[in-house]
């Protein structure tokens, strides 16, 4: 996992908001606590710095233990759709689903 204090994501960048990335925990060892531990520390040294963290989950069926676990902390996705590389996905348009295919999500930290 890492935490980008300069996400790529524009939004996120222009706002400030420190974006994770790369999180990830193998099947095997899933439905053990490891995700939430995993967020609880990276969430914690991001509100050192920002009342306000960001994250990006891919779309199809292996990234759905990570959009349920972001729903169930308090996600919710910042109402820009669908990304590709990081560039919107305009009505109509055919794009591949794969890992560029992303929705970001957003998480208040600080009251």
């Amino acid at each position: 996992m890492t935490i980008l204090w300069q996400p790529h994501y524009p939004p996120f960048r222009d706002g400030g908001i420190p974006d994770i990335q790369d999180f990830n925990v193998l099947p095997p060892f899933r439905r053990q606590g490891i995700g939430t531990a995993l967020l609880d520390r990276a969430e914690q040294i991001v509100a050192e710095r920002s009342p306000v963290v960001g994250i990006g989950v891919g779309l199809y069926a292996d990234y759905g233990a990570a959009q349920c676990l972001y729903a169930r902390r308090g996600y919710i996705p910042d109402g820009r759709g669908l990304m590709y590389n990081d560039e919107p996905v305009e009505r109509g348009e055919s794009i591949m689903v794969d890992d560029a295919l992303t929705l970001y999500f957003a998480r208040r930290l600080v009251p």
